[in-house]
């Protein structure tokens, strides 16, 4: 059974720090339920970019700023700097929306805050007998997915982590849970699955994180990234459907007031007839839903959090100063969207990465 590590509460923590502290937390959020929608954005937006240029901030913005040199080399310093400004802007004003999504999306109110996309191609694969794979990344509103398709009548499960703060995970837990959303807890996870994949359920994932060392190393942004192989393992064992996208903030107008206002899109969607007949089914999958998501961050960068470290962990070979494997540069070339120049630029970024490692010894990039 897998642990929560978050730990058990003492007794004071369970009866009196934690009550008090969510208290304390509900009452500073009173604002945001009282004030027009469109003051506590702009002043979200505002405290996310006073946070960014922060001097405590230096050194995160400093690293983010590395990462997007890293997948957008031709942009100028002052360019990737403002785009880190955005990001952070972005998140504040994330997190404002987290909090009055449960009342603002309602079974009648929700179109006047999400609008649909290309979604007719995803309806078919969400109503067969087939369990299906909701996958995004932290660009835009991930949870305004999920949220969404259970107000449209699905039955959705999101893999989630558990607050730390036990009054507010429960709040979050039943708010959802009163659309549809079912929230996964993502430590026990893996006992859950396999019920839910029998059944023909979909279930969501936020899928770009650091999959740590054991994680499988493809491609993102022409670096590889340790990725989950717990999804394509999923969706090999119960021949899933796999559906990429995301619910992108839509511009503002000039001159009008700041909104919550998203458009949900489809990025990717394939199944086992596009896997069955490629050498490594496993590395095929995992490349391609990284690939994806590379794909709707491009489209929206001031809407990723670059604060991530979603380089750390690195493939063995780097790790351990050797040459790039033969078995996996064959991997990569048998990817069917891989040119000969990006896999010439793969090798070249891994072996710059191994050399600076063994110079600094270090096994890890922050």
């Amino acid at each position: 059974m897998a642990r929560d590590p978050r730990g058990t509460l003492t007794t004071l923590q369970k009866y009196i720090t934690q009550p008090a502290t969510y208290a304390a937390v509900r009452t500073a959020l009173i604002p945001t339920h009282l004030l027009p929608l469109s003051v506590v954005l702009k002043g979200a937006k505002n405290l996310g970019r006073t946070i960014g240029n922060a001097r405590f901030n230096k050194k995160r913005v400093g690293q983010a700023i590395d990462r997007i040199e890293i997948a957008f080399p031709d942009y100028s310093y002052d360019q990737r700097r403002e785009l880190v400004m955005k990001a952070y802007e972005h998140f504040l004003m994330l997190i404002t929306e987290l909090i009055v999504t449960p009342r603002l999306l309602s079974e009648d109110a929700w179109t006047d805050y999400v609008e649909l996309g290309n979604l007719e191609p995803a309806m078919r694969p969400l109503l067969d007998d087939r369990p299906t794979l909701l996958l995004t990344g932290h660009c835009g509103n991930w949870e305004i997915i999920a949220y969404t398709m259970a107000l449209l009548g699905f039955n959705m499960h999101a893999i989630y982590r558990p607050l730390d703060l036990r009054p507010a995970d429960q709040w979050v837990r039943q708010t959802r849970s009163r659309r549809g959303l079912d929230l996964l807890d993502k430590f026990g996870v893996m006992r859950a699955m396999p019920a839910l994949m029998e059944k023909g359920e979909a279930v969501g994932f936020v899928a770009d994180q650091n999959a740590g060392d054991r994680g499988l190393q493809v491609p993102y942004f022409g670096r590889l990234a340790s990725s989950y192989k717990s999804i394509g393992l999923t969706a090999l064992q119960y021949d899933a459907n796999i559906l990429i996208g995301q619910a992108r903030r839509l511009p503002v107008t000039p001159g009008a007031d700041q909104t919550m206002r998203y458009r949900i899109e489809v990025v990717d969607q394939f199944t086992s007839e596009d896997w069955k007949d490629q050498p490594d089914p496993l590395f095929y999958i995992t490349a391609r839903y990284r690939r994806s998501i590379e794909q709707m961050i491009r489209k929206t960068p001031e809407q990723y959090l670059w604060m991530h470290r979603i380089w750390k962990s690195r493939p063995r070979h780097e790790r351990l100063n050797k040459p790039f494997p033969d078995a996996l540069k064959n991997k990569l070339a048998a990817l069917p969207w891989m040119t000969d120049e990006e896999l010439t630029q793969i090798i070249d970024r891994s072996e710059r990465d191994r050399a600076y490692m063994a110079k600094h010894k270090i096994t890890h990039f922050k």
